[in-house]
């Protein structure tokens, strides 16, 4: 796994072995901040369920102010520490430990990237809900194309969707 562009551009990250996680790919990855770059500088992120962190450090990397990384799994959170310290990342990330349902709360960001594990695609729904309190300028949900997400969760409401094989990319924005 490697870093797309940005100022960190081919740097490698550290994986995890296993399903623990579900990895962003790069292509996918790539696709999803070719649609940002106009709104990644100086952005607030959190990428929510972030496994090795390659997402939130891409927007790092591609000028994001602060990155928060929600994660449940030591071994993920143990991945993440070691990648932001590779790259001296350390001061513009928080690690929050926990389930992203209690963790999402407590991050002011503008952009929030929601990415659950193949075992709690349960949780998207949840998550956009809870963010349909409070919506954030944007919230993009990775999933399946076979996972049919509701249109509009509390006051947030689909905008676009992006299919890359068999990934989508949900975007999602309050209404008005």
């Amino acid at each position: 796994m490697r870093i797309i562009a940005g100022e960190f551009r081919s740097r490698r990250l550290e994986s995890i072995p296993g399903d623990a996680t579900r990895p962003t790919a790069d292509r996918v990855r790539e696709a999803l901040f070719n649609m940002l770059q106009t709104r990644i500088s100086g952005a607030s992120f959190v990428d929510a369920y972030a496994g090795t962190g390659a997402v939130g450090i891409e927007a790092l990397s591609r000028g994001a102010a602060h990155a928060w990384f929600l994660e449940r799994d030591r071994r993920a959170l143990d991945t993440i520490r070691k990648n932001l310290a590779s790259l001296g990342l350390e001061r513009r990330a928080t690690i929050l430990a926990g389930k992203v349902l209690v963790t999402l709360e407590r991050c002011p960001a503008g952009i929030v990237f929601l990415d659950p594990p193949y075992g709690l695609a349960d949780e998207y729904a949840g998550a956009l809900e809870l963010l349909g309190g409070h919506p954030p300028a944007l919230a993009i949900a990775q999933h399946s194309i076979h996972l049919k997400l509701k249109d509009a969760y509390g006051a947030l409401h689909r905008t676009r969707m992006v299919k890359h094989g068999d990934n989508a990319l949900s975007f999602y924005a309050a209404a008005g």
